[in-house]
């Protein structure tokens, strides 16, 4: 079963998506990229299950912030790869962040996005596999 490349990109500056969403394509990702919160939940609402992933900056502009992109994605696909970005919030992350996810500090390395969705998507693939396993009988 081949799963999909799609990841939805979450930024409201376009010169750092520009940047970001040639790097996702670089990797073989297909990038679906809003510019607020707004539109990437209208994103999530619509199907959140295209999705591989969802990569977002925290400070999306007026209305929803990354925080609460995460959290409904979160609620439709529990296993989701959630990477945050974020220039100045990486300490709300303990608090404000989703289970499982990764936050990168801006600047970083445009690998090191790529790197952090392969880490999520496998710890993702893991926990789907093992959820639909028989456990064998000890005895």
């Amino acid at each position: 079963m081949t799963l999909s490349l799609l990841v939805l990109l979450a930024e409201d500056d376009g010169d750092v998506a520009a940047v970001m969403q040639a790097s996702l394509a670089d990797a073989g990702y297909e990038v679906v990229t809003a510019v607020n919160g707004t539109t990437a939940l209208a994103e999530i609402e619509a199907d959140a299950n295209r999705f591989r992933a969802v990569v977002t900056d925290i400070k999306l502009g007026p209305g929803p912030d990354g925080w609460q992109v995460a959290r409904c994605v979160r609620e439709l696909v529990p296993n989701m790869p959630v990477v945050y970005m974020t220039g100045d919030s990486s300490h709300e992350w303990a608090s404000m962040g989703v289970p499982g996810s990764i936050i990168l500090t801006k600047p970083f390395a445009p690998a090191q996005l790529v790197t952090a969705i392969s880490t999520l998507a496998t710890e993702a693939d893991m926990h789907a596999a093992s959820a639909t396993q028989t456990p064998a009988d000890p005895e």
